[in-house]
């Protein structure tokens, strides 16, 4: 029987079909591979054909036979499409790079059969899902790296299992949870990176156990409970660590002392508080620490006097007090130190710039007295310098006037005085002066040479005195000029014409004498011109008129005389104008802009005439306007005149009821919706008919962008419920009136906010006076177009009951880790800041 068994096994294994899959050659799955990926217009995978070894493909690396491939590296091709599963042919591929192209879809989990893999990097894609339980048979793999993709779920523990890891980035993804504890166990790992993703809880204590680790990320829009463990400190060998705008809470565990080899400390934009740990101190690497956005008190501790290789020290944004330490201007190495919006008094420490490598110096925001140190600059290194919004007295240092390194000096709301340094305007890379608000005397500095650079010179509030020189039209590049508030006199150079990037003018409160210079309306770019409260005579000029995108003029309390050239009225741009307590004669223009202006703009001028001021007197109107305003009018013309707007009225208004209801209709066509922010009283037919006639107003538009700012000052009237002049005081606009009341942010809204908006959510309130503050920015270039405008509108903010909410954040501050490029358009908060999570090189400062 045993026998017969035998003979029968034998005879099925014999008999039996053969069943084994062909083999795919890594020629084929190479082909496989492409055939599931679009090439960029390069054409970079061109060569990926039967005419050339496989060996010389782009991308491809190969073992010394020849015949196997090693390596497959495919980044920053802009390629796109999915990775197909043919990828587990390549079995002895050991590197696999796709980094920063445009592949999608889920990470195949034939990958796991690429046992020999040991460097997997897919990150800057947008590959989705979640990470391949399968993977986990990739037990010689060192680096995985999926950072900057859409990967969702928790974060994966499959990872765990590959105990030969050293890089594992998972930054940039839409994991959610709490960091695995099993996150600990790597005996190997160097760098570990889970920043910008939607992770809570506490922070693990087993995170503590990666000796190893060079390099910790878990910041950016991750909200941690709780603070820091203690266990942080038995990271010995952590070289950085980045751990901001994450939740933190708590006072930073004096355990962190421990790390004697970390050279950067990020904890910015988190809620940590109490005093500033001294153990920082015994941190002898440490190059760059950002402490910013807390809630830090105290002093800054004598133990910082250790920090001799310290090249950055942020601790804006805290309630930190005491005066600064003299030792923070003795060590060695320092380049950026920026402490404001803190509680900081007594004197700068006149030794600060002295180590010759300042580059950045931010005192704003403090009670600072004394004077300015006097060699910030010594090595030209300076970039940056503010100290605004102190108790400052004394000289600007004449140092600074050769310091040809400085870009942004601010200085303002301080009491120095003295005059302005020589050669400060001349210093080629300055791109920003604000001065105002001070005791300065003197003179304008004579301009040199031609300051292409500098964009925004504001001396406002000052002392200064003389006359504008002929070289101010050698600031080329400057686009706010603001001079108000001082003694200048004299005439208006013509040079100002010059000024071909010039936005705004501010050249009230002065003792300007003689003719307004026509030149003013060669700067084409003008959208505010304020020339009120000086002795300014003649005539106004009709070239003013050519300024196509003016919004503001403000010529108020001079000696001019003539009458209002009758084509300003056509200045569709101007949104608020004034021209009270002049000399001025004759009429009132009357069409345009002018029906909508307030009598208060032209009082004080004892022979204008119009709406408002009065009828014409006889010799006060020339030309035809005189028999038009001549004597009252008859009984009969003022009955045809009633009669015939009473027509014109009504023909309009069917017209538009017509125009109206097939507009509905077509509407309906297209199934428009309307969404409220409250029970309103108008229906979609209002809408439209305003629509009408605005591993039709609008046909009549000059410029784009003055078009935009009008549209600003609208949606300024729905949120405030205020007209746009008139209610503010002398040459105030509603412009003016909501920057002062909010600082322009967008929190502020409640201060102006309609009071019979009560039901309407906060957020959408804030989102569009947001858009509103976005449309009358001074500048006409920082507008957006009205068709950013529409789809900025339709991107409402989620509700604060939603996950997200549109809670108020913290800004990113400007030279830290957690600074923010500018949001385009049409990117998210999140994509912005997912740009961001690269870590920067070893020695580079956070700016």
């Amino acid at each position: 029987m045993r026998h017969l068994l035998l003979l029968l096994l034998l005879h099925l294994q014999i008999y039996a079909p053969t069943t084994t899959a062909r083999t795919v050659s890594e020629y084929e799955a190479l082909l496989s591979i492409k055939s599931s990926i679009t090439d960029g217009p390069q054409s970079f995978l061109s060569a990926w054909n039967s005419t050339t070894s496989l060996c010389s493909w782009t991308g491809i690396t190969c073992d010394h036979t020849g015949r196997r491939v090693t390596s497959l590296d495919l980044s920053g091709l802009n390629l796109s499409g999915t990775l197909s599963p043919d990828i587990a042919h390549l079995r002895y591929l050991q590197n696999l790079s796709l980094a920063a192209n445009q592949f999608s879809g889920p990470i195949p989990a034939s990958l796991s059969a690429v046992t020999s893999l040991r460097s997997l990097n897919l990150s800057n894609n947008i590959f989705n899902s979640s990470f391949p339980t399968q993977l986990s048979s990739l037990k010689n793999l060192e680096v995985l790296d999926l950072y900057n993709n859409n990967m969702t779920g928790g974060l994966p523990l499959t990872v765990v299992e590959m105990p030969n890891l050293k890089h594992l980035h998972l930054g940039g993804n839409y994991y959610s949870g709490k960091i695995p504890p099993d996150y600990g166990k790597w005996e190997f790992l160097e760098y570990l990176a889970i920043s910008g993703n939607e992770l809570e809880g506490s922070i693990p204590v087993e995170l503590g156990n990666l000796t190893k680790l060079r390099e910790l990320y878990i910041g950016y829009f991750n909200t941690y409970e709780g603070g820091l463990p203690p266990e942080i400190g038995n990271l010995s060998s952590l070289v950085r660590f980045d751990a901001a705008n994450c939740g933190l809470s708590g006072q930073i565990p004096p355990e962190i002392g421990k790390l004697q080899k970390l050279d950067t400390l990020f904890l910015q934009v988190n809620g940590l508080s109490g005093s500033l740990t001294r153990e920082l101190g015994s941190l002898k690497s440490l190059k760059s620490m950002d402490l910013s956005n807390n809630m830090f008190t105290g002093e800054i501790p004598t133990s910082f006097a250790e920090l001799k290789n310290l090249t950055l020290l942020n601790l804006f944004r805290n309630r930190l007090y005491g005066a600064i330490p003299e030792f923070i201007a003795e060590l060695p190495d320092l380049e950026v130190l920026q402490l404001w919006e803190n509680n900081f008094t007594s004197t700068i420490p006149q030794a600060l710039g002295q180590n010759g490598k300042l580059e950045i110096l931010d005192l704003s925001s403090n009670k600072l007295t004394g004077t300015l140190p006097p060699n910030m600059c010594l090595g030209n290194n300076l970039q940056t310098l503010i100290t605004l919004s102190n108790f400052l007295f004394g000289p600007i240092p004449e140092s600074l006037g050769q310091c040809q390194s400085l870009s942004r000096i601010r200085m303002g709301e301080n009491f120095l005085n003295g005059s302005i340094p020589k050669g400060l305007f001349d210093l080629p890379h300055l791109s920003q002066v604000e001065l105002q608000d001070n005791l300065l005397a003197g003179e304008f500095p004579v301009i040199g040479t031609l300051a292409v650079n500098l964009g925004q010179l504001s001396l406002s509030n000052n002392r200064l005195t003389g006359s504008l020189p002929p070289s101010i039209g050698n600031f080329s590049g400057v686009q706010k000029l603001l001079l108000d508030g001082n003694k200048f006199s004299g005439s208006i150079p013509p040079e100002i014409g010059r000024l071909q990037q010039l936005t705004k003018m501010d050249f009230s409160h002065n003792k300007f004498s003689g003719p307004i210079a026509p030149e003013i309306s060669q700067c084409k770019l003008l959208t505010f011109v304020d020339l009120s409260r000086n002795e300014l005579s003649g005539e106004i000029p009709t070239e003013i008129t050519g300024m196509r995108i003016l919004n503001y003029l403000n010529l108020s309390k001079n000696h001019l005389v003539g009458s209002i050239p009758a084509p300003i009225a056509t200045m569709q741009s101007l949104t608020s104008v004034d021209f009270s307590y002049n000399n001025l004669t004759g009429l009132v223009p009357g069409t345009g802009q002018f029906s909508y202006f307030n009598y208060t703009s032209f009082v004080g001028n004892p022979s204008l005439c119009g709406p408002y001021l009065g009828p014409c007197k006889d010799g006060d109107v020339n030309g035809t306007h005189q028999s038009r305003v001549k004597g009252p009018l008859s009984s009969s013309l003022k009955l045809l005149l009633v009669i015939g707007l009473l027509v014109c009225s009504i023909a309009f208004a069917v017209a538009a009821i017509i125009k109206a209801r097939s507009l509905k209709k077509a509407s309906e066509a297209r199934a428009w919706k309307l969404t409220a922010f409250q029970r309103l009283d108008f229906t979609v037919d209002d809408v439209l008919f305003d629509i009408l006639i605005s591993k039709y107003a609008y046909t009549l538009k000059v410029d784009e962008k003055s078009d935009v700012y009008s549209f600003g000052v609208v949606l300024l009237e729905l949120v405030t419920g205020r007209k746009p002049v008139g209610e503010f005081g002398d040459g105030v606009d509603i412009v003016q009136w909501v920057r002062k009341m909010t600082d322009s942010i967008k929190e502020g809204v409640l201060k102006v906010l309609d009071p019979r908006l009560p039901s309407v959510p906060l957020h959408e309130v804030m989102h569009v006076f947001y858009v509103a503050m976005l449309c009358v920015e001074e500048q006409a270039v920082e507008r957006p177009t009205m068709r950013e405008v529409v789809q900025i509108l339709t991107e409402l903010p989620k509700s604060p009951s939603s996950k997200q909410g549109d809670s108020i954040t913290t800004e990113p501050s400007p030279h830290s880790a957690a600074a923010a490029a500018h949001d385009s358009p049409s990117s998210t908060a999140k994509d912005t800041l997912k740009d961001q999570q690269q870590p920067p090189p070893t020695d580079l400062l956070s700016i």
